[in-house]
């Protein structure tokens, strides 16, 4: 199927069921796209061919594991899409088993891949549950690997939605750099391509005027700035992205999302985010994340 030349916009909305996809998709609603839930990739080059005909812009597709039998065709119409100058971001959300799981026990909603049991013994429906987000983790495999990855296992709904939108501004084909800032007592994100561990610097927290103000205030920065050990991390961390970036670019990345992580995530590893944001938003694309302040 021939598709012509066109200025649609595309965002693609993947990932593991629970994880948060109607959240996404109601951002993009507000935020003007239009919006179609579980469409079949057996319908998504005929279903552009009808929204150029109604001269339609930005759109936005939710995909998931109910469509597993056809999503292998996914790359072959993705690459024809842009071929023809549609504007393609695949997102994909996800979450730890443990937080699936949960999300599941609470709204007591069957997964799509489960199997009716004769055994509705609570630790054999968990086992019946773990099994089918096994299984979906390995079926979206190919759609994980070539999309931005957010990890939703902690974050509000309104934080989903920030982050959509934020996503869904940046600039076209363009890596966008994503700095992350995050608590490792309340775990790692599972959607972050570089982890950096700050906890070995000077903490403002044992600092009584300092405990309660955050990285983005100027007396921890001031106090931070002075620290040889954190002079020597942030050039560090420059150093190393700004040696690679030209080539993640280069491999077709869109994003990369830097992790950095101190004890309670409000202090040293805000301070270093703000700071790496400053000295690459000049030539990428730069986005910045404080998972614990916006938590709160």
């Amino acid at each position: 199927m021939h598709i012509e030349p066109s200025s649609l916009q595309l965002v693609l909305i993947t990932g593991m069921s629970g994880s948060g996809k109607s959240v996404a998709l109601h951002a993009l609603e507000d935020a003007g796209f239009f919006c179609v839930d579980n469409l079949p990739p057996e319908l998504l080059l005929p279903f552009f061919t009808l929204e150029r005909q109604q001269n339609a812009s930005r759109v936005a597709i939710a995909m998931d594991a109910r469509n597993a039998n056809s999503l292998h065709l996914l790359p072959t119409q993705f690459a024809l899409l842009k071929e023809q100058g549609i504007t393609i971001k695949s997102l994909f959300l996800d979450a730890t088993t443990e937080t699936l799981v949960r999300r599941y026990s609470e709204t007591r909603r069957k997964h799509p891949l489960s199997q009716t049991e004769s055994d509705p013994s609570e630790t054999n429906m968990r086992r019946v549950l773990v099994h089918a987000i096994e299984i979906e983790r390995e079926l979206l495999t190919p759609l994980r690997e070539h999309a931005h990855i957010i990890d939703t296992s902690i974050i509000r709904s309104s934080q989903l939605q920030g982050y959509v939108k934020s996503l869904i501004t940046t600039a076209g084909e363009q890596l966008t750099l994503v700095f992350e800032s995050f608590a490792f007592k309340r775990g790692v994100p599972t959607d972050a391509d570089y982890v950096f561990d700050v906890r070995m610097l000077p903490n403002p927290h044992y600092e009584p005027a300092l405990r309660h103000l955050t990285g983005r205030d100027e007396a921890v920065a001031a106090f931070l700035r002075v620290q040889a050990d954190v002079t020597q991390m942030q050039d560090q961390i420059h150093d190393f992205l700004n040696h690679w970036l030209d080539a993640l670019a280069r491999d077709h990345r869109s994003y990369v999302t830097v992790a950095i992580g101190c004890t309670g995530g409000q202090h040293r590893s805000v301070y270093l985010v703000e700071q790496l944001v400053n000295l690459f938003q000049g030539r990428w694309v730069t986005l910045k994340r404080h998972r614990e302040l916006e938590s709160r």
